[in-house]
């Protein structure tokens, strides 16, 4: 009987190389084997790295499953600052619908929806801060005087990209190119200063 062969030594990766083969592969297996299978152990293993490297790095699961989210979508979704409300919004948006039409994009939305009570917290706490984060493009609107000083950015924000989760989670549908614009002028329209007794009824 032929011995099998020894597992793969994991490779001695260090630093910034260590940290971006960890996270890659850490998006990778969250988006196809979900939060359960995104063990450190798993992690290491597709990354060719040591266990105990990844904790060193990472301390908990949590932190490493969470600094791979921001990793992925902060890179993918920059925060564009044309000078224009409109055009920043729906750049950001095209963006994430772009995201969103790819494996890692629908798969890395449904992890934010999937039950793990370690993760609820922090999950919370991150997309608090992208919403943030977006909602400085309305904030820099509302300054310009594009938008009514009344506007809350959080909402709006959330106006358009509701509808963009929806469609993944609920219906896996796809969108066209119109949809981001359409979606923008619809948040918009409410937001628009209005002449002095204008209470924008009929």
């Amino acid at each position: 009987m032929t011995p099998s062969q020894p597992a793969a030594e994991p490779l001695r990766r260090r630093g910034e190389p260590m940290r971006r083969a960890v996270l890659a592969a850490a998006v990778d297996i969250l988006a196809t084997e979900g939060l359960a299978g995104a063990t450190v152990a798993a992690v290491a293993g597709a990354a060719g790295v040591h266990e105990t490297s990844v904790y060193r790095r990472w301390k908990t699961r949590e932190n490493l499953i969470l600094d791979a989210l921001t990793t992925e979508l902060d890179a993918a979704l920059p925060i564009p600052d044309t000078g224009d409300v409109r055009e920043d919004l729906e750049r950001f948006f095209g963006s994430l619908a772009s995201l969103l039409a790819g494996a890692h994009g629908r798969a890395l939305l449904r992890l934010s929806v999937e039950r793990d009570d370690s993760l609820d917290e922090s999950r919370r706490a991150y997309w608090t801060d992208r919403l943030d984060r977006a909602a400085a493009m309305v904030e820099r609107g509302v300054e310009r005087g594009e938008l009514a000083e009344d506007t809350d950015p959080g909402l709006l924000v959330e106006a358009v990209s509701g509808p963009l989760f929806a469609r993944v989670l609920l219906s896996g549908a796809s969108w066209g190119d119109t949809l981001v614009p359409r979606l923008v002028t619809l948040a918009l329209d409410g937001s628009r200063p209005r002449a002095d007794g204008d209470s924008g009824g009929s």
